[in-house]
């Protein structure tokens, strides 16, 4: 992935799944404490491969926590300005694509990507 918090100049490879943990979180969590979050919360295992995805009540920060193999990266983004769009809370958590991850850490609406046009629309 160029350009994206993922890619890290090649220091983190692509994970094979990104988990958006839609309840936001306190930000001063570490690794220890999202860790926790996403075996219980969640009930997934940190260390599968996927990254992990927490944002602020606010909506400006966000963290991500992925396993690279080797050990945990802890990446952190935060907007000067406006909001990342966040799914509504329906479930623990979401998975994105690839595109949809770089659309939200541009601050774009990433759900756009995936919408369809209302089958009885007309011109």
């Amino acid at each position: 992935m160029a350009g994206g918090v993922i890619a890290l100049s090649g220091l983190v490879a692509a994970p094979t799944q990104i988990w958006l943990a839609v309840a936001p979180v306190d930000m001063r969590r570490g690794i220890d404490g999202l860790s926790s979050i996403v075996q219980q919360a969640l009930g997934q295992s940190p260390c599968a491969g996927s990254a992990f995805v927490f944002h602020n009540r606010a909506g400006n920060r966000l963290k991500l926590l992925v396993w690279d193999g080797n050990g945990v990266w802890l990446c952190q983004r935060r907007l000067h300005r406006g909001k990342f769009v966040w799914p509504l809370i329906c479930e623990h958590c979401v998975s994105i694509s690839h595109a949809e991850w770089e659309w939200l850490i541009a601050g774009v609406d990433w759900q756009r990507l995936a919408a369809t046009p209302v089958p009885d629309w007309q011109v």
